[in-house]
């Protein structure tokens, strides 16, 4: 059965707009498995505008599900700006402290809003080798955040990354537009693929309760949602909202 994790960014969002403890992401994190999440993800922006390091030591000491933290293993240091918040220590310094259960690596520049793009493994392939090899050497399942292209998945197995997680931005917009079939069917190829090389499959960006039963490609293991399921927190209640896609993706399953 697919695993959603829910991404609790926009959580801390909400927070961080004030100087305030709440929304607590623990409390909400605590919600989410109580509706039936079977983990939890977390992108901390080295400019902490959402989740921070705290957020991420503090998860790691409550959640009592697959913790998962996303993040440039690039990114350097950064001081904080704010009172009270601790600096940035750099992505694999924050990983070695927490040792989640995944660390999914993801090529993101500090000035962009959300991530965009997979990796391009013909290029970055040789430095992220030996930084995969450490994550594994700590503990960590490696997921690569890739684009939907079939021969890129060898790529990732072979520099040793045990998952990919496909950026779905493509499909959702198709599935927008009414006309998905091709898309779907490149989405399913690199599943295949991936799974063929060895690797489990996981998917997220842009996922909702409309497109995600129609995204029904094999081999997915989990999903990470979590900007469209705040939104639907808005609509229905955090909780309601949680149980929503575990039934959309209890349906997708079954269709």
């Amino acid at each position: 059965m697919t695993v959603l994790s829910v991404n609790l960014n926009k959580v801390a969002l909400v927070r961080n707009s004030r100087d305030t403890t709440s929304p607590s992401p623990v409390e909400f994190a605590a919600l989410a498995v109580s509706a039936g999440a079977g983990g939890i993800t977390v992108h901390p922006r080295p400019d902490q505008r959402h989740i921070r390091v705290s957020d991420c030591l503090a998860l790691a000491q409550s959640v009592d599900v697959e913790f998962n933290i996303e993040g440039n293993p690039f990114s350097e240091p950064m001081p904080s700006d704010r009172a009270g918040v601790a600096d940035y220590p750099g992505f694999m310094a924050l990983v070695e402290a927490i040792r989640p259960a995944q660390a999914t690596l993801v090529p993101d520049g500090n000035a962009q809003l959300t991530s965009d793009h997979g990796f391009d493994l013909r290029k970055d392939g040789d430095r992220l080798a030996p930084i995969i090899a450490q994550l594994k050497d700590w503990g960590c399942r490696v997921s690569l955040f890739m684009d939907p292209e079939p021969d890129d998945m060898a790529l990732a197995a072979a520099i040793g990354a045990d998952r990919v997680e496909l950026y779905t931005e493509s499909y959702a917009v198709a599935f927008a537009k009414g006309d998905y079939t091709e898309v779907l069917d490149r989405f399913s190829a690199s599943a295949l693929a991936a799974h063929e090389a060895g690797m489990g499959v996981n998917a997220g960006h842009d996922l909702n309760l409309v497109n995600l039963p129609q995204f029904t490609i094999p081999h997915l293991l989990e999903v990470s949602i979590g900007h469209a399921l705040t939104v639907d927190a808005l609509r229905f209640g955090f909780t309601e909202s949680v149980k929503r896609y575990v039934e959309a993706l209890a349906a997708r399953a079954s269709g």
